[in-house]
This record gives structure tokens, sequence and C-alpha cells, in this order.
């Protein structure tokens, strides 16, 4: 049974009459009246009752019309769907990003997206670049913006380099100023100093950690175990000092002392990634765009 022949004997069932359903349909009339034959061989019953002049149901095609035009309408309907996705009208995009990322650099691109796009749905998940690069791996994200370089060998998933940011040193104006007062700071001026240390599997801490001890010493940590916005709530409160991305000191900067590491300084470098073997979907390859044109 196809669609067309379901069209084909809606217009007949009507019209009441084959050559004027023949032109509503926009066919030649014999090829819908073999059609419509087919239609009935295959459903082991006559749809019509066929007298000169006048064309009737069937019992059989009164019990079909319903369903034929429901069939329809839901076919219709789901070109309508592909369309509007296809037009980038519904749909949803999952993004993961580590939660500086989502401070720094995502709020005015998703914003860009929105305004262009607002029929999409936009779903971000927050981890770490070992939490994201499985959660892409296994399809729960259509993007992800890692830190490089990918935390185990993922020959499946496809990183581009997407922007490589400075880290700078962030304390409260009430303590005194890292560094001695300097104006850029170097990592081994952070030895005796006290840390705000995010949690275990944190990008940001796994770098400071292992920029501390290439200088030969520990890093003291005065509160450890948070997010980023917890981080910077307790920088702000007095606690310690923290290292964070300067997009994220740029946005946070109320309350908090931004002083920049001396060179050669820290730096990360970000990435977008999808999977290797599945191209993403529509709305996706558009906010992918959007992220490397930003």
């Amino acid at each position: 049974m196809q669609l067309q022949q379901l069209q084909y004997f809606v217009a007949v069932a009507e019209t009441r009459h084959f050559t004027r359903a023949a032109e509503t349909v926009h066919v030649a009339q014999p090829s819908l009246s073999q059609q419509i034959k087919a239609l009935e061989r295959e459903l082991g019953a006559d749809l019509f009752q066929r007298a000169r002049g006048n064309i009737t149901l069937t019992d059989a095609g009164e019990a079909l019309l319903p369903l034929a035009r429901r069939i329809l309408a839901d076919a219709d309907t789901a070109r309508h769907e592909v369309l509007e996705l296809v037009q980038l009208r519904r749909g949803r995009v999952r993004l993961g990003a580590t939660p500086s990322l989502c401070t720094g650099l995502l709020p005015d691109v998703l914003r860009a997206f929105h305004d262009r796009y607002p029929g999409i749905r936009l779903m971000i998940e927050e981890g770490g670049s070992h939490d994201l690069v499985r959660e892409l791996a296994r399809g729960a994200l259509d993007l992800a913006l890692v830190v490089l370089p990918l935390p185990t060998a993922s020959p499946a998933l496809t990183p581009v380099e997407l922007l490589r940011e400075d880290l700078v040193v962030v304390s409260s104006p009430e303590a005194p100023r890292p560094g001695d007062g300097r104006r850029a700071v170097r990592i081994a001026d952070l030895e005796g100093e006290r840390l705000v240390m995010f949690r275990h599997g944190y990008d940001l801490r796994e770098l400071t950690v292992a920029a501390c001890r290439a200088e030969g010493f520990e890093p003291d940590f005065a509160v450890e175990g948070g997010e980023m916005d917890a981080v910077l709530g307790f920088v702000r409160a007095g606690l310690g000092m923290a290292v964070v991305p300067r997009m994220v000191a740029a946005r946070s900067g109320r309350g908090l002392r931004v002083t920049p590491l001396a060179r050669p300084g820290l730096h990360r470098t970000i990435a977008l990634a999808h999977r290797s073997d599945v191209a993403p979907p529509r709305a996706a390859r558009e906010l992918q765009r959007m992220l490397l044109e930003r």
C-alpha cells in the first residue's frame, strides 16, 4: 500500500468521479484507475461500486476512507516536522562544556544562537573534560567543549581547536596583593599562598597543581572541592586566591582582584569536539559554525 494510492482513493471518494479526481491530483485518468485497481488487489476487496455516471463507496471503501485520511494527514505532519528541523525551526542541541566555559565563553554565543533560532532547545551539560568525552563518545551529547589534550586517546572523536586562553590569578581586594604587589606574578610566587582549589577531575585543578609541582612545591589549599561559582565566592570572601581563565575573571570581576601571570604564564587550549562516526544534527552543526566563527 502506497501513500500515492491512498491519495488517489481519497480523491475519487470525495469527487465520486475518476476523471475529476485525476484532475485534482494532477495525474492522467488511466494512471489513477490503475493505481486504484492495484490497491483493491492488495486489499482483496473492491473499494468502489462503478456504474455509469455513479461512483459509490463499498463497505470496504467506507471503512478505509477515514483511515486513509488519517494516514495522509500524518504523512503531511511528518513532512512539516522534518521541514521545520531542516529549516532550523525546531529541534535540540545537546552541548557539553566545562563550568568555566559555561561562565566565560558560552553566554554570548548561546544568546546569539537563541536569537537566530528561538525554536531550537539548548540542552547544556556541565562537567570536566573526562566526563564530557565519555558522554560524547556514547552519543549522549552532540558537541562538547573540552580542554586539550583529550584526557584519553579517543579515535572516535574529532576535536577542532577553538581558542587558547590565558589563566590569571584572582584574589580578594582586601587581601594582600600576590607576588609582593607586582603587576604580574609567577607561579613560584604562589608557594606559601593559600589557594582555593577546584574538585578532583577539574581541568583547572590538574593544570594548576602540575604547574606548582614543576616549580618544586606543593600548593597549599585553603578550601578545595568546589565548582567555578563556589571557588569565585570563596575567593571574594577572602579565603584564598585561585587560578582561573581570563574570560571567567573578566565576567566575574566585581569583588575580585585580577592579576596576570608573568611570562610564560599558564594557558589552556579549548577544542570543540564531536563524534567522528556520526555527523552532528543540522542544528548542532549551526551552533558549531557560530562557535568556530565567534
